[in-house]
C-alpha cells in the first residue's frame, strides 16, 4: 500500500492498514451446557493457555476453521468492498501460519509481516455459538502476541489514510508498544488514528489506558452500547455518548437491533440497522468497522459510511464464520449505496 519515500508526510494516502491479532478461528454452535462445563463467560473473549485451547477443542463437535482475528476481520470486509487495505499481524510459519497468509492475500489484502520461524504456533481462537446466536471465545494467542515494534514499517503506516487496530492487543506489552510506535508513525505523517474497543471485558482490564488513548491519541473510535457504557462507568447510553464527543474526532457506536450512532462534534447522526436473520454474531462489530472505514476513507458522508457498517454486519452475522461470503461491493449497488 505504501512505497519507501525520503518525506513520508508528503506521501498521497489511501485506505486503511489494520494491525491485529493473526488467529484462525476454530467456530462450533453449542449449548449453554457446554459453557458451562469448560468455565467459559458467555459473551466474553477470555485468554487461555495451549492446554486449555487443546481441551476445549477436543470436546468440541463438529468445527469450521476459517482465518480470523478481529483486525483481520476488518481487513478483509474492506477487501470485499473492493477497498485499500493492508493488514499487520503475527503468524508462525507452520501450517496454520501458511492458511492464514494464503486466505488474506487471495482476497486482496497486502500482508507481509515476517512470520516466526521457531517457538509459538501460530494462534487460535475457539469460538463456540449458542443458540441465542452469542459468541463465546478461547484465545491462545501463541505466534500473534509475539508483534513487536520491528514488525511495524513506517512507510506502510505512512501510506494509509487510518491505520486501525483492535483493543484486544493491549493484553501483551510488546503488542502495545508496537501499537504507540503505529500510532506515532500514523500522526506524524498526516495519518488518523483508529480503535475498536474490542469487547466490554477488555475494556474493564485496561479502562484507564484506553481512556488515555481515546482522548490524546484516537481519531475514530468503534465500540457497541455496553463496552462505551463500561468505558465511562455510566449506565446510560446517552450519558456515554456525550462523554465520549469531545474525545474523538468520530465516534461510531453500534446497539445491535437499534443500529448504530455516529457523532462528530455537535454533529449526531443515527443510522438503522440493516434487516437479517441472525445466525451467529461473530465478526459483527469487525464488519461493521469494515464498511465505516471503507467508506471515510472513500469520501463518503458519515452517514453513508453507518449504512455501509450496517449492510456489512447484517451480511456477516446472517451465517456461520466472521468474514462475509458475498462480495461486499455487489451488495452496496444493490442497496444504492
Amino acid at each position: 500500500m505504501a512505497a519507501n519515500t525520503t518525506n513520508l508526510s508528503e506521501k498521497a494516502k489511501s485506505g486503511v492498514l489494520c494491525i491485529g491479532n493473526a488467529i484462525v478461528d476454530i467456530i462450533a454452535r453449542v449449548d449453554d451446557a457446554f459453557l458451562a462445563k469448560h468455565d467459559r463467560i458467555k459473551g466474553s473473549m477470555m485468554l487461555v493457555d495451549a492446554d486449555t485451547s487443546a481441551s476445549i477443542y477436543a470436546d468440541m463437535p463438529p468445527a469450521v476453521e476459517h482465518s480470523g482475528g478481529s483486525a483481520g476481520n476488518t481487513a478483509a470486509g474492506i477487501a470485499s468492498f473492493g477497498g485499500d487495505v493492508a493488514y499487520i499481524g503475527k503468524v508462525h510459519d507452520d501450517q496454520l501460519g501458511a492458511v492464514f497468509t494464503h486466505d488474506i492475500r487471495a482476497i486482496g489484502v497486502s500482508f507481509d509481516t515476517k512470520p516466526l520461524t521457531e517457538g509459538l504456533p501460530t494462534a487460535t481462537s475457539m469460538i463456540l455459538v449458542t443458540p441465542d446466536a452469542e459468541r463465546t471465545m478461547s484465545t491462545f494467542l501463541g505466534a500473534c502476541g509475539q508483534l513487536t515494534v520491528d514488525d511495524i514499517d513506517e512507510a506502510t503506516v505512512a501510506g494509509a489514510e487510518v491505520t486501525y487496530f483492535e483493543g484486544y492487543m493491549w493484553d501483551t506489552d510488546n503488542q502495545k508498544a508496537a501499537i504507540l510506535k503505529a500510532m506515532d508513525y500514523a500522526h506524524a505523517s498526516g495519518g488518523l488514528v483508529s480503535i475498536s474497543l474490542s469487547d466490554s471485558f477488555c475494556v474493564d482490564r485496561f479502562r484507564a489506558e484506553f481512556l488515555e488513548l481515546i482522548r490524546d491519541r484516537v481519531d475514530i473510535l468503534f465500540a457497541n452500547e455496553d463496552e462505551i457504557k463500561s468505558l465511562y462507568e455510566v449506565d446510560s447510553f446517552d450519558e456515554a455518548l456525550e462523554l465520549l464527543r469531545p474525545h474523538v474526532k468520530v465516534g461510531a457506536l453500534t446497539r445491535s437491533a437499534k443500529g448504530s450512532v455516529v457523532v462528530a462534534g455537535n454533529e449526531t447522526i443515527v443510522v438503522e440497522a440493516e434487516a437479517a436473520d441472525v445466525f451467529d454474531t461473530t465478526g459483527a462489530g469487525d464488519m461493521y468497522a469494515a464498511g465505516f472505514l471503507y467508506g471515510y476513507t472513500n469520501g463518503r458522508s458519515l452517514e453513508n459510511c453507518g449504512k455501509l457498517g450496517s449492510l456489512a454486519a447484517a451480511e456477516v452475522i446472517s451465517h456461520l464464520g466472521a468474514r462475509p461470503e458475498v462480495s461486499l461491493h455487489s451488495l452496496a449497488i444493490e442497496k444504492s449505496l
